[in-house]
């Protein structure tokens, strides 16, 4: 790989208009939990795809090295490259533009991938219709860089993934041409799939420049309960129960800890919690019905049964949007407060659901072994993806178990492993857990990705070292 110099800057300076070059301030040199911080380099925001394509070309021709950057929300490392020679950093900032309105008969949106994913919300919005894809860092994150790395959020459990969520893209591949496949339709058998190659590949095959998007019917009656229950596995039985009583209905199912009641109770006293004493286990559902069906009736239902059959044993069901909106924010917050503790080590890991209760107490049990780690266990139970996070004692710094950090997410990632678990169930690999892909990944898959890389990007241009590392 060649460095983006300065004579580099100039050629690129001769082909693309003055606006393309951006200030390269800190921000895009830096990631969310301070891991990674990039190497010097040119930020270019184009405004086209034409004007991505004429970049890329540019870069490949060169060998010169091109870093992906949309929000700057991602948490493995994808979009920092923290050595080797300067690449491009190529922000999506400028491509912000709907190219076609939401269109409630069709249920799609074509928009741009720099559009913030809360702009998108908002669109489909305006027709009364729902965009799903619901992240903490919706206000900031783009929803090209939601694709690239396959996002999920709060709503997999009802409407799936990113990749779920998309019907076409348009991209531009690692030698300047442009896929256009912006397709708005709902079958097309015709070859391989390449949005799905792209769609979740972390920009390591391709720019995707803009995507048609799938939109639903917002429920009309949308509801929110949090329930007290003894342990993983009631919250799972209690799960079972609401799909029985409200079907695909539920859009959410969440699980707390106590440590996550704590940590609230710690940093953000001011936040209201339902409960006198922090449960041990809670579960946060919403459900989201269409028609005349009542989702405070459902809820209060599913409370009595689940009372009946020993799974609950406290519960608070929102009488209005405003009390829904307030039990969400106790989970919203928790990164937050995550955030102000700093954690050793937060893994983004998922299970088949059985799996998830015996997880949680032997690898708990592992890791008591090694150091005294207040363990906040939360995230989307519904569709097994737990964020296992490790944190010190109270009064503790994290820097004091640095020495003992890559340990600790071995014996995490050892245990799902083992559990036919995955390591990264939403956040993606990105530079981060390039060497837990080479660990935990099927041989198969690694041998079937390293050709896929070398085939469109013989040059190696696209992301360098994420997802695969460099050499592999």
């Amino acid at each position: 790989m060649n460095a983006a110099d300065p004579p580099f800057v100039s050629h690129l300076q001769s082909l693309l208009p003055a606006a393309c070059f951006r200030a390269p301030t800190p921000g895009y040199f830096e990631e969310p939990r301070g891991r990674f911080h990039g190497v010097p380099a040119p930020v270019l925001a184009p405004a086209t795809t034409e004007e991505v394509a004429a970049l890329i070309r540019a870069c490949n021709s060169a060998r010169v090295g091109v870093v992906p950057y949309g929000g700057g929300t991602g948490l493995v490392g994808g979009q920092i490259q923290p050595d080797g020679p300067a690449p491009v950093v190529l922000s999506l900032e400028r491509m912000r533009a709907i190219r076609r309105p939401a269109d409630p008969r069709e249920n799609v949106l074509v928009v741009e991938a720099g559009m913030i994913l809360a702009d998108v919300q908002a669109e489909a919005e305006r027709v009364g219709r729902l965009f799903p894809l619901s992240l903490a860092s919706e206000g900031s994150t783009r929803i090209g860089g939601n694709l690239s790395t396959n996002a999920g959020g709060l709503n997999v459990l009802r409407y799936g993934n990113a990749r779920d969520l998309c019907l076409g893209i348009e991209a531009v591949l690692p030698d300047g041409t442009v896929f256009n496949g912006l397709t708005r339709l709902r079958k097309d058998n015709t070859g391989y799939d390449l949005r799905n190659l792209l769609i979740g590949a972390e920009g390591t095959l391709g720019i995707i420049t803009a995507a048609a998007l799938k939109l639903f019917l917002q429920p009309a009656n949308r509801m929110t309960a949090l329930f007290v229950v003894d342990s993983p596995a009631a919250a799972l039985d209690l799960l079972a129960l609401a799909r029985d009583v409200a079907g695909e209905a539920i859009s959410a199912f969440e699980l707390i800890g106590r440590t996550g009641f704590d940590f609230l109770t710690e940093h953000f006293p001011d936040l209201r919690q339902p409960f006198a004493r922090p449960p041990q286990w809670a579960v946060l559902t919403e459900l989201g019905l269409s028609g005349g069906g009542d989702a405070q009736a459902a809820l209060e239902a599913l409370f009595e049964q689940a009372a009946e059959a020993g799974l609950v044993s406290d519960g608070v069901v929102a009488h209005s949007q405003a009390q829904s909106a307030a039990l969400w924010a106790l989970r919203e917050t928790i990164p937050a407060a995550n955030k102000r503790i700093g954690s050793i080590a937060s893994h983004d890991i998922s299970l088949p659901l059985s799996a998830i209760p015996d997880f949680i107490e032997t690898c708990s049990t592992a890791l008591a072994a090694l150091a005294p780690f207040r363990i906040n266990c939360f995230g989307h139970l519904g569709d097994g993806n737990l964020h296992y996070n490790l944190f010190p004692p109270q009064g503790q710094s994290r820097d004091a178990y640095d020495n003992i950090r890559k340990q600790a997410t071995k014996i995490v990632h050892d245990h799902v492993h083992a559990m036919a678990g995955s390591f990264s169930a939403e956040h993606g690999v990105g530079r981060m857990k390039t060497g837990d892909l080479e660990t935990y990944g099927d041989p198969g898959k690694l041998f079937a990705m390293r050709a896929i890389k070398a085939a469109l990007d013989p040059n190696g241009i696209m992301n360098p070292g994420a997802m695969l590392a460099q050499g592999h």
